[in-house]
């Protein structure tokens, strides 16, 4: 394998493990509705009245997001543990933009450009960059990808009623 094709297979494993932990939540609350889905936050307010990250921030979308993370890390030849903490550190970025968005007054599952897509794709894949085999470069054509990705894809999946908003 060249080095070239080496580098396109890391950068395709790391976008598959983050449609993976991100789609999880998705797919989990289409399959499930509302059995199971306790928020993180535990309904926690803080002192400016506003929800810790809110409703949608589930620990069943948490442990799913770790589960299918995992499970395309074993399938594509990554260490499972590499995918348990992939799915965790994504989520982790996740409930870091509803943190911020909570504090900036945005209402849950409110569109933020960037801020809905980039600490969830870059935070687990600078963490784990060494497991996966990525350099910098990589990192920031990961996250520019997933970002188009997310443009993309949200959309159709609202129109299959997947998800409840086009974005």
């Amino acid at each position: 394998m060249t080095a070239l094709s080496l580098c396109l297979y890391c950068m395709i494993q790391a976008i598959a493990l983050l449609v993976a932990a991100n789609g999880a939540p998705v797919l989990i609350n289409k399959a499930l509705g509302k059995r199971w889905a306790w928020p993180v936050d535990n309904k926690l307010k803080l002192r400016d009245g506003r929800r810790l990250f809110g409703n949608t921030k589930t620990w069943r979308g948490l442990c799913s997001a770790v589960c299918f993370a995992t499970l395309v890390a074993f399938l594509s030849g990554i260490e499972p543990l590499t995918g348990v903490l992939f799915g965790a550190l994504t989520m982790a970025g996740d409930l870091l933009a509803s943190f911020i968005k909570r504090r900036m007054g945005c209402s849950e599952s409110s569109r933020a450009r960037g801020l809905d897509t980039v600490p969830e794709s870059l935070l687990p894949i600078l963490l784990l960059k060494e497991p996966l085999a990525l350099s910098l470069i990589d990192i920031i054509l990961i996250v520019a990808l997933f970002f188009l990705i997310e443009e993309l894809i949200s959309p159709v999946l609202y129109r299959l009623h997947i998800r409840k908003r086009p974005y």
